[in-house]
């Protein structure tokens, strides 16, 4: 516990030596020079707030009346950004005081055909203006025209698309794209609905990816066009490949009745690569080898380049041992024997 007989005498000796310090004559020519340098500092102030600065301030925009069945399909401006010029005494008060009013926008009295509204600055320079001092003169006002395009319910469906540069890392792949949702309603004037085809995602760059990637993604802005919603969740299935390897046999196709195809090997090895997640899925019946009558004739020689007619979904790197084999056309007994 503290000693409070210890206490007390710090505190005494700490309260004589502020005393003495205020009593000494040092203290006296500090407070006197304090009070000189602080009205000097009071007249440099005043004379620099009497000369002419250029500051930026904002005015607030507010739309109103817009009617029920029109959907703003560009981000309308919600501010005003006005440079100004005055003393810096009227600056000054205009930093202390009261936000300025909002600049008000009747939708209504813009409306046209064309689904495409322009405000000037011309037409809320006076009721800026009139928020402000007659000696404070306005240089400029960014945007110097309020722009506002709609679409009176007219809409459509477009798919969501995938936007960037995306590798996984050393034998993993990317077994499929999922977005949900998977498409958008996008609203816009008719004429701009025609030349949409698809949504894109925000560009995203990933490498060395060897897990599933959850992802919210913004879908990119187009002028004009509105997207509900404007954000998807991607998901990004990753799979590592693994090798499986199937037997297949050569069928022949449209042979003459009496004819068949003999082939030496009837079989051919097929390997290739797939997802350990579908390892169990692809099948030798997943692949076809048909070699046709037509074909073989017009070959002019025994052996043939075995093909494959389709590779299934998810396979890659495919491989055919052997890659040639010998055939022969056997004429079948019309008598059964």
């Amino acid at each position: 516990m503290f000693d409070v007989e210890n206490i007390e005498q710090v505190y005494l000796k700490i309260s004589k030596q502020i005393k003495d310090f205020l009593l000494s004559e040092k203290s006296r020519e500090f407070f006197i020079f304090l009070f000189f340098f602080l009205v000097a500092g009071g007249f440099w102030l005043l004379q620099t707030l009497n000369n002419d600065y250029e500051t930026e301030f904002s005015v607030p925009v507010r739309l109103r009346k817009v009617p029920d069945n029109i959907i703003l399909t560009s981000e309308p401006s919600s501010k005003l950004h006005i440079r100004v010029k005055d003393k810096g005494t009227v600056l000054l008060n205009y930093m202390l005081g009261k936000s300025f009013y909002p600049v008000t926008i009747d939708f209504t009295e813009y409306l046209n055909e064309d689904s495409h509204v322009k405000v000037p600055s011309s037409r809320f320079m006076n009721e800026v203006m009139g928020q402000m001092k007659a000696s404070t003169q306005l240089l400029s006002i960014d945007p110097d025209t309020l722009e506002y395009i709609y679409s009176t319910g007219v809409s459509k469906r477009i798919p969501v698309r995938l936007n960037g540069s995306l590798k996984t890392d050393r034998q993993y792949f990317f077994s499929d794209t999922l977005f949900k949702p998977d498409s958008v309603i996008a609203y816009a004037p008719a004429f701009m609905l025609d030349t949409i085809d698809a949504a894109y995602t925000q560009y995203i760059t990933l490498k060395n990816v060897s897990d599933t990637v959850h992802q919210q993604l913004l879908l990119q802005s187009q002028h004009g066009v509105k997207l509900v919603p404007s954000s998807i969740q991607m998901v990004l299935p990753v799979d590592i490949y693994t090798e499986k390897t199937v037997e297949v046999p050569l069928q022949g196709v449209d042979f003459p009745i009496g004819k068949t195809l003999r082939a030496f090997p009837s079989k051919v090895q097929i390997t290739f690569q797939v997802g350990v997640s579908r390892f169990r899925e692809i099948t030798a019946d997943d692949f076809h080898i048909d070699v046709s009558y037509e074909e073989l004739q017009r070959l002019g020689t025994n052996k043939y380049t075995v093909r494959l007619q389709s590779i299934p979904q998810g396979v890659s790197h495919v491989r055919i041992n052997p890659e040639q084999v010998d055939f022969l056309i056997e004429q079948l007994s019309t008598n059964g024997y």
